[in-house]
């Protein structure tokens, strides 16, 4: 089973959540959902394998200071594909109505 990567809560209010997630070369978030619409700040260049639940994937590359969002209602397991230590910030904007997990 794969390692687990890091996460590390930086703030949180009613509004917002912001987390950075450390991961090196082949370590996972685990399987989430996303209830909530999200920013993702990559700090590093990387290579990511976004997994859903019948584990089929998508690959992404990430350019450090290249920001992109996603809307709630995503599945899924990340994972650090690339050959080095990667890192993120999630910014979770709370303030939106949360979307239901997939039946």
């Amino acid at each position: 089973m794969p390692t687990a990567a890091q996460p590390t809560l930086q703030y949180e209010d009613a509004q917002i959540r912001v987390t950075r997630w450390d991961f090196e070369p082949g370590t996972v978030t685990g399987h989430h959902f996303h209830a909530h619409d999200y920013v993702v700040v990559p700090v590093t260049d990387g290579r990511i394998r976004a997994l859903t639940l019948d584990e089929s994937g998508t690959d992404s590359v990430l350019k450090a200071g290249q920001s992109y969002t996603r809307l709630a209602g995503g599945a899924h397991d990340v994972v650090n594909i690339g050959d080095a230590h990667l890192a993120f910030v999630e910014i979770e904007l709370k303030h939106t109505a949360p979307a239901a997990p997939p039946a």
